[in-house]
């Protein structure tokens, strides 16, 4: 599986540690940050899901302090799903019944060992479909619009 992760400053070393433990069984494309310097998150939410959308990876990691400013920007990129994900139950369901393809982190509120918890249930659970893909379709019909 290939998957790009991003971060801003505040999520650099959770991200770093994500990299670490994710290249062990996937191919991992790293879109920055590359240091704790202030960057503005848009930026690296943007180009990770961009890579999602023209499918040169399955999924993007976004890690911000909250999680909160990668998931408003995230969405905003046409064909992007991103979900804002604290637990294991979360990171199933929205998967599962949302098709997500981005999952966002908070740096502040999650370690780095819920994180490798939530990453592999997001990336380990599939879209159920059925009723769940009648949704999705509502969502990808109305940002044709």
């Amino acid at each position: 599986m290939k998957i790009s992760i991003g971060s801003d400053h505040a999520g650099y070393k959770l991200k770093e540690a994500l990299i670490a433990y994710l290249a062990k069984k996937h191919q991992v494309l790293d879109m920055g940050t590359y240091n704790d310097d202030s960057v503005d998150y848009p930026d690296y939410a943007f180009s990770v899901s961009q890579k999602v959308v023209q499918k040169e990876v399955d999924f993007g990691i976004l890690i911000c302090y909250t999680g909160i400013g990668m998931s408003i920007s995230a969405n905003k990129v046409k064909g992007i799903r991103a979900a804002l994900v604290g637990s294991e139950e979360n990171a199933k369901l929205t998967r599962e019944h949302n098709n997500a393809n981005v999952l966002c982190l908070s740096s502040k509120d999650t370690s780095f060992d819920l994180a490798k918890q939530i990453v592999d249930t997001f990336l380990n659970t599939q879209f159920l479909g059925e009723r769940h893909e009648r949704r999705v379709n509502k969502i990808c019909q109305f940002e044709e619009n």
